[in-house]
């Protein structure tokens, strides 16, 4: 049996038809087509087979000779020079753990304190034109900054100790978050803002139950790059008379051309940004479940 379409007259090929009830129908097709978003599905199988193949690579390179272990040490050298960090044989005779703990302290520091200031601010710079009008010149001003560009200026405002290096961390952090928080803001939708206030709503009460659960994918956004950015910074940080911190570890390597040392923690501070990148995607996971479903 075949039906008509009645846009384009055309007809349309379907199963067989099916009685019911003195007269027939159209039996659904056979074959329904299930569309999901673009790009969606697990990854982990292609990233696991893109690490294999680079680490294959790698251990060619430097096993066959096309890179000088100067340059480049093998994987070997590399995993042995991570055991003998952990046993603290290192410049300075400190175990490694050590380091990662004192990095992972001064960026979570700096992070949290990045979020706690951050966030509110670019809130109200979402919601207040005076605000908006004072801050957003600021931070669009010192957010291309590279972060040695400034280092200076804040090694004579706080001098070497720990708060240069949170500061120099927080200021990284800050402006990705504060711009999310204000993206999320002007992203909401005015029809949701008018309705609360038509309903008797009030400013703090909009802010709250609507501007907040709306922008929270864009700030949690803001936070997984920004959390990014204070990794990234780290090692711009421990430049600043410090003796522990895997920043200053990789540094001080260099100066003795330990490569397999300044390999070692690259890798560890790259695992580590990706970690906490895990845990943020959880937490947007968990906060956020309504995203990318609308």
């Amino acid at each position: 049996m075949t039906t008509i379409d009645l846009d384009t007259k055309t007809p349309l090929a379907v199963g067989p038809a099916i009685p019911v009830a003195s007269r027939t129908v159209p039996a659904v097709p056979r074959r329904i087509a299930h569309y999901r978003a673009l790009g969606s599905g697990d990854t982990w199988r292609i990233s696991l087979c893109a690490a294999i193949c680079l680490c294959a690579l790698w251990w060619a390179a430097t096993h066959f000779g096309w890179i000088k272990p100067l340059f480049l040490p093998s994987p070997e050298k590399t995993i042995q020079a991570f055991v003998a960090a952990m046993q603290g044989e290192t410049q300075g005779d400190i175990a490694l753990y050590e380091h990662i703990l004192t990095s992972v302290t001064r960026v979570l520091v700096a992070f949290v304190l990045a979020v706690v200031i951050g966030v509110p601010l670019g809130i109200a710079m979402g919601t207040s034109r005076l605000v908006r009008g004072i801050a957003d010149p600021l931070i669009e001003f010192y957010r291309p900054l590279p972060p040695l560009a400034y280092l200076p200026l804040i090694v004579i405002w706080l001098g070497i100790d720990e708060s240069a290096k949170i500061a120099l961390i927080f200021l990284a952090c800050l402006a990705p978050l504060a711009m999310a928080a204000k993206a999320g803001v002007r992203s909401v939708p005015a029809e949701q803002i008018n309705a609360a206030f038509s309903l008797g709503a009030s400013r703090w009460q909009v802010v709250r139950l609507v501007v907040l659960p709306a922008s929270l994918p864009e700030i949690l956004t803001g936070m997984r790059i920004a959390i990014g950015f204070g990794w990234t910074t780290l090692v711009a940080a421990e430049m600043v008379a410090a003796t522990k911190g895997v920043g200053q570890m990789v540094l001080n390597a260099s100066n003795f051309l330990r490569t397999d040392i300044v390999i070692m923690g690259i890798i560890l501070i790259g695992i580590l940004a990706y970690l906490f990148d895990l845990l943020m995607r959880r937490a947007e996971t968990a906060l956020t479940p309504w995203k990318g479903k609308m």
